[in-house]
């Protein structure tokens, strides 16, 4: 990998956790440390560069948290026998980080992808830490019952078969730099979203994310992602902004209809011409946005 100031708009000095066991953790925060804390949470296949402009954009107000989970980005990519790549592992990496930075102040939650599971499950442990939402493409409950599991995912999950496609021929990471956007990620940044998951062995955790994902009772994620789903309308006290490309072939208008449904007065920026990476699409609008949504609901 290139060092991580040659990545395009990641000017930032990553910081290292120990998490446990000597397994290292990667994390930005920038920002002022007495300011109000945004913790931005990534999902599978990217990485803190992914949040890059909105860091970018909030970090001469606020304190932009950005952690890696254990396998991407820039953390330690420890094999099988060393962690467990788990959702219930993710959740008590956040925490251990969390504690790690003393945290004072209430949280911003902001999370995309399978950041959203992680980032809820984590809030149902410290609700009273949870301050306001931003919500990009993600979800907090289960596949609802209107959809089916798309077929790009499908593929990734048969033994074996998941293994040569995702960690042999990359084709998970590939496959979302392309399809996750309308407008092509410029070649550069292209680049440094897939510059973690450059061999089989750094391609571990991509693949077990998609394996981890759950979709029946028994499935070791899915009590947790049950029980986010009972708590998230709870959260109707507190400021929500929700970010939504409308073209994502996953994260679709089935799951956005149950954030509304649950969140009913979100602030909403809904966009009819970009997808997943939503962040990548419209980062010029939504950045903004995002901004005037913080400093227009200042935490007490």
């Amino acid at each position: 990998m290139t060092e991580p100031a040659s990545y395009p708009d990641y000017p930032f000095s990553p910081k290292r956790f120990d998490r446990g066991k000597g397994i290292g953790l990667s994390y930005l925060d920038e920002g002022p440390a007495e300011a109000d804390p945004v913790l931005m949470l990534h999902g599978n296949p990217s990485w803190s560069y992914y949040w890059r402009h909105l860091v970018s954009g909030l970090c001469d107000g606020y304190r932009c948290i950005v952690p890696d989970h254990i396998g991407m980005g820039l953390s330690d990519k420890p094999d099988d026998g060393a962690y467990a790549y788990t959702l219930q592992s993710r959740v008590d990496d956040l925490d251990r980080l969390v504690e790690s930075l003393g945290l004072t102040r209430k949280i911003t939650l902001a999370v995309h992808d399978w950041g959203g599971m992680i980032g809820f499950a984590w809030a149902m442990r410290n609700p009273e830490r949870v301050a306001r939402l931003v919500i990009l493409n993600t979800a907090s409950f289960p596949m609802p019952k209107t959809k089916k599991l798309p077929w790009q995912i499908v593929l990734g999950r048969i033994p074996l078969l998941g293994a040569v496609l995702i960690r042999g021929f990359n084709f998970f990471a590939r496959g979302a730099a392309d399809l996750g956007v309308l407008r092509p990620i410029p070649p550069a940044s292209r680049k440094a979203l897939l510059a973690p998951y450059d061999s089989w062995a750094h391609r571990r955790a991509v693949h077990r994310f998609v394996q981890d994902i759950p979709l029946k009772p028994g499935d070791a994620a899915w009590a947790l992602v049950q029980q986010a789903e009972v708590k998230l309308p709870g959260y109707r006290d507190r400021p929500a902004f929700i970010g939504w490309g409308l073209q994502d072939f996953v994260f679709d208008q089935d799951f956005l209809a149950h954030f509304v449904k649950d969140l009913p007065s979100a602030t909403q920026k809904i966009y009819g011409d970009a997808g997943h990476y939503v962040l990548e699409d419209k980062h010029e609008d939504l950045v903004p946005a995002i901004r005037q949504f913080l400093d227009r609901h200042p935490i007490g």
